[in-house]
């Protein structure tokens, strides 16, 4: 039972994370489909930190590993919002590639790393194990004690961000009316770039997490096991609401844990059933929780609309 909580807490903190990455964005007005190349690509950085920052003292390593994912994601996020705020791109395309292009891109980048390092290894694996097993003595006993608690602190700053400042309340009026918002001097595009970069930062967070929850060498080709989507399914789920998008991490990252964990409760033995079946049950619960949920969604009006100066 222990196992499981612990499980479903890290699970449940990286979908936080990501699904709060989307919810900046699409407040905003851009629809950010990309989350999952984000999150490999934020992984990546970690991952490198990781590894080039063995040695250096804890805290310095702590603060280095997460820098690193959250400006690698941020930069990653940039692709979309140039594309989709600059050139008006289509939005859900522009997402579509970006978790097209960052596997291959955090491939070709690995593989070119093990080359520079050893002629004999070109596998697109980073051997960070040792500096994995470091950096998780420096933050805790209790595996991700500290990534629940930012977990948390960024939950609750999201909701004040969004709905008791300045900043939150223009993002989303620039995500609701954008022409109203420029109207009043506000700078729709500034306010969705940031709305993106947000969510750069928070999906590079997540993926960090997700490649130290559970994997010491992690092939960049295998992704992040679909974690991208299931936190858009929590962010729709969730209403875009902060508080809402926590309990449904929860619901989504219990269900993800029993993959991990069932052979520990002779009820889920018990039915015979593949392990493969458990691990497809957050997916399968996402496409139900969706069907009923979509219809009532109260999606950003604007979001996914190219602004246009112009149009009143």
């Amino acid at each position: 039972m222990v196992l499981l909580i612990q499980y479903t807490l890290i699970f449940a903190s990286v979908l936080v994370l990501v699904a709060l990455g989307g919810c900046f964005s699409e407040h905003s007005g851009v629809i950010n489909i990309g989350l999952e190349g984000i999150m490999v690509m934020g992984a990546l950085g970690g991952a490198l930190m990781m590894k080039y920052a063995l040695g250096v003292p804890s805290i310095v390593m702590i603060i280095l590993v997460i820098l690193a994912s959250a400006l690698v994601g941020m930069v990653f996020s940039l692709l979309l919002g140039v594309a989709a705020i600059h050139f008006k791109a289509d939005q859900t395309l522009v997402g579509t590639a970006l978790n097209l292009l960052a596997p291959a891109a955090a491939v070709v980048l690995v593989r070119a790393i093990n080359m520079a390092e050893s002629k004999d290894n070109v596998s697109s694996t980073i051997a960070y194990g040792q500096a994995k097993k470091a950096f998780l003595m420096n933050i805790g006993k209790f595996e991700f004690n500290w990534f629940m608690l930012i977990t948390l602190v960024l939950l609750v700053a999201s909701y004040v961000v969004l709905y008791k400042t300045r900043f939150g309340l223009r993002l989303m009026a620039c995500g609701e009316h954008p022409q109203a918002a420029d109207s009043v001097g506000i700078s729709v595009y500034k306010m969705r770039y940031a709305g993106v970069l947000i969510s750069g930062a928070l999906g590079g967070l997540g993926g960090l997490v997700y490649i130290t929850a559970g994997v010491s060498e992690w092939k960049f080709e295998n992704g992040v096991a679909g974690f991208g989507f299931l936190a858009l399914a929590v962010m729709i789920f969730g209403q875009w609401k902060p508080v809402n998008i926590g309990l449904a991490a929860l619901l989504f990252g219990l269900f993800r844990a029993l993959s991990n964990v069932y052979t520990g409760f002779p009820t889920l033995v018990a039915l015979n059933l593949p392990s493969t079946v458990y691990n497809m049950f957050p997916y399968i619960i996402s496409l139900i929780v969706l069907v009923f949920v979509s219809k009532k969604s109260r999606a950003p009006k604007a979001e996914g609309i190219p602004y246009d100066k112009g149009q009143r």
